[in-house]
């Protein structure tokens, strides 16, 4: 059997994998097809379908892009998006400079609580990529603040923490709206995430055709919750293990191991947009 692991980051967003690596890793580890969904940017995209060249893995175009919903953090995966869009990379460069602004008013809350940290040491360690939360918190661990990623995010920067702020700029309606314009599958990431289940019928509305059911935080109990309201709205199911490398070294490569026909299922919804 083939196997599909939908969910990957590299270092092109807040991942430590360079797309060499993370070939190599997907290469042990018995999974035959990738997504890979960086945050808010797709330039890991052609790095990963180079380092895949002669190998027997296949790389599905994905991003993970993150809206906002009344304060709440929300995340959208798109599949089979047309990474090479203009208008697509356009929009992307604004989502990053986002990003920025975002930073730079975390960094001044946790001044406000006496931890000096720098926000150019932030983008400095993102190099280039789409600055994130994971990006603070491995300046906070190196700064001695906290002893762990975990404790970065428990203390300071979690969803419920004083030092988050929310702050993106797309709606999930908007987030929807661009991964289809650019030929895209959108999928609700990690629902369970959202604690808002009622907000599922709503983003179908706006288009969304599939949830992640799959996800290592998931409870058995949790996969069969969205296993049926997947069935209900008639959404398609996807899976993933969201491997950052080695920040999140609780979180490996394959963690899920979706069965091909989950991707064949994907490949004939992208076959009907068409």
């Amino acid at each position: 059997m083939r196997f599909a692991d939908l969910h990957l980051h590299t270092i092109f967003s807040d991942g430590t994998y360079t797309a060499e690596e993370l070939i190599s890793e997907v290469a042990k580890s018995g999974i035959n097809t990738v997504a890979i969904t960086d945050h808010d940017t797709v330039e890991g995209i052609v790095p990963c379908l180079k380092a895949a060249g002669e190998k027997d893995i296949e790389v599905i175009p994905a991003i993970e892009l993150t809206a906002e919903h009344d304060g709440l953090e929300i995340h959208i995966l798109g599949y089979f998006i047309d990474y090479e869009s203009g208008s697509l990379r356009e929009k992307l460069n604004f989502l990053k400079a986002n990003r920025r602004e975002r930073m730079h008013k975390m960094v001044d809350k946790l001044k406000k609580m006496n931890v000096a940290i720098d926000a150019d040491e932030v983008f400095e360690l993102a190099a280039g990529a789409p600055a994130g939360r994971l990006h603070l918190a491995r300046v906070l661990v190196k700064s001695g603040y906290v002893r762990s990623i975990y404790d970065a995010f428990h203390k300071y920067i979690g969803d419920q923490a004083p030092a988050y702020i929310c702050g993106f700029r797309l709606k999930p309606s908007e987030s929807i709206e661009l991964i289809l314009r650019n030929g895209g599958i959108a999928v609700l990431a990690h629902p369970y995430s959202m604690k808002r289940d009622d907000l599922i019928p709503l983003f179908v509305d706006y288009g969304i055709r599939g949830l992640e059911v799959y996800y290592p935080e998931h409870t058995k109990t949790m996969t069969q919750h969205y296993k049926d309201i997947a069935d209900k709205y008639g959404l398609l199911i996807t899976g993933g293990s969201d491997c950052h490398g080695s920040v999140k070294p609780d979180v490996q490569l394959g963690a899920i191991k979706l069965p091909y026909s989950f991707v064949e299922k994907l490949k004939q919804e992208k076959t009907k947009m068409r």
